[in-house]
């Protein structure tokens, strides 16, 4: 075997390798995410009638980050002569794992709401109990599907302490 032959096996190697590295295909372009106004809607209703209702609204994509809502206050109360705890009431909404449902022409997620509140007695002018108030506080937590530009009940649940239901509906509408 010549000097020549010896040497351009090593360079032939060389060059046949390198051209494989390459040899990639070129990566699809990656779409956007796509961007959603997610509206929530808080009722308390009695006898069919709605006596109260609070809409809470953000933006989320497909595919993002977890979406939180806060809403309230920080009340305090009294704990004993001078002493207050402060409690935070309120509405807390979280939306968590937002995936689009093309086919069904939907939005699948995850919805944890949590709202809180100190009750108005009744005959006080609309003022909360002064002394020691009773909390009312409902919690949901569920994975749910809702057609988008449609109005959706997520969750709803009887006042243990009136005759009342509460209720949270989602409209989830795509952003052009």
């Amino acid at each position: 075997m010549s000097m020549k032959t010896v040497l351009s096996l090593p360079l032939l190697a060389l060059v046949t390798g390198s051209g494989m590295a390459f040899a990639q295909t070129p990566a699809a372009p990656k779409e956007p995410p796509k961007f959603y106004k997610l509206e929530f809607v808080f009722r308390e209703v009695e006898g069919g009638k709605v006596l109260n209702s609070r809409s809470y609204s953000a933006i989320a994509s497909a595919g993002g980050d977890v979406v939180t809502i806060r809403a309230g206050a920080r009340v305090p109360i009294s704990s004993g002569g001078t002493q207050f705890t402060y409690y935070d009431l309120g509405v807390n909404i979280d939306c968590r794992g937002i995936t689009e449902v093309p086919r069904d022409h939907a939005l699948s997620l995850s919805v944890s709401a949590d709202i809180s509140s100190i009750p108005v007695e009744a005959g006080s002018a609309g003022a909360p109990a002064p002394i020691a108030p009773t909390i009312r506080q409902t919690k949901w937590s569920s994975g749910v599907i809702v057609l988008l530009n449609n109005s959706t009940l997520l969750f709803s649940s009887d006042d243990l302490m009136s005759k009342r239901q509460v209720q949270l509906e989602l409209t989830a509408t795509p952003i052009q």
